[in-house]
């Protein structure tokens, strides 16, 4: 089973749809992450999930 590590973002209200690009596509390029879930709310405000995958190195003899 993967185990993944989370990261929630939260974009307020006024944030451009190109900012808000920008910023995805940054986490996406430097830290690994991947869009999980995007909720945008009637406000305009955005709740954003990033998720990557834990790797786990198993030792060797």
């Amino acid at each position: 089973m993967q185990e993944y590590s989370y990261m929630d973002l939260y974009l307020p209200r006024g944030t451009s749809r190109e900012t808000a690009r920008q910023v995805l596509t940054e986490h996406a390029e430097y830290g690994h992450w991947e869009l999980d879930r995007l909720r945008l709310y009637p406000d305009g405000s955005r709740r954003v999930r990033l998720r990557r995958k834990i790797i786990r190195v198993a030792r060797t003899m």
